[in-house]
């Protein structure tokens, strides 16, 4: 009895410093800022789909990964298809900009709590969990994913995501627009994504299938605000 009190208190006191770490690490902004952020949805340079990630095999053909809704940022035409950036080339001019904006900005610890924050997401969407992913997303990419998650309830459809690893966590952008910085991030990752129907039936994916999952998300901070979080306002999954 006495070892399972102790483990309950030590599993509460792990939970409480990652919440923690990731509120002082990863966010950094005081709520979506309308002017400065334009997310604008695209699937793989189909255009605005609400389900996002979770669009089947009926409508995605090749496609069996169940993915996150995207967006894209800025005004961008959805006619063009998403291209991986190499990480390589970030921007150091834009780098600098946003510690210049930030001075507390730290691209290692910054790059911890995007980890975190891919996690929580990605597990949180696939259990259904609106209520967790509203503290870490912008008003409209939370509308876009409580809407996949609220259209699959009303398919009577469940999400099984397995989140295997990530392989890669990678600064690939970075800039400054008014008091808004923007950093982008190259996620590589494994996950097994399976959807089943009201009775359990796969309808997509593979539950034996690990597959390699490439996504660019964007998280932004008003740097004038003395609110630390930043959100996530715009994803893509890049053609290659």
């Amino acid at each position: 009895m006495g070892d399972s009190y102790f483990d309950i208190l030590l599993f509460a006191a792990i939970a409480a410093f990652l919440v923690l770490r990731l509120r002082s690490v990863l966010g950094k902004r005081t709520g979506h800022q309308t002017s400065d952020v334009d997310p604008f949805r695209e699937r793989r340079g189909q255009g605005r789909e609400p389900g996002g990630r979770e669009q089947s095999g009926r409508e995605q053909g090749e496609d069996k990964v169940v993915r996150l809704p995207d967006q894209r940022r800025g005004g961008e035409e959805a006619e063009e298809p998403a291209s991986a950036p190499d990480p390589a080339s970030a921007s150091a001019k834009g780098i600098g900009a946003v510690r210049s904006a930030d001075p507390s900005f730290e691209e290692g610890e910054f790059l911890q709590g995007a980890r975190a924050a891919f996690e929580m997401i990605v597990m949180s969407f696939a259990e259904g969990d609106a209520k967790a992913l509203r503290p870490l997303l912008a008003d409209e990419v939370y509308r876009d994913f409580a809407g996949a998650i609220e259209e699959r309830k009303e398919r009577s459809e469940s999400l099984d995501t397995t989140l295997v690893g990530i392989d890669r966590a990678e600064l690939s952008d970075a800039e400054v627009q008014g008091r808004t910085a923007f950093v982008t991030v190259l996620f590589v990752s494994q996950q097994v994504n399976v959807t089943r129907d009201s009775e359990g039936r796969i309808i997509e994916g593979d539950p034996n299938e690990v597959e390699t999952i490439r996504d660019i998300w964007t998280f932004a901070r008003n740097v004038k605000s003395r609110d630390p979080n930043w959100k996530l306002v715009a994803t893509q999954s890049p053609q290659s």
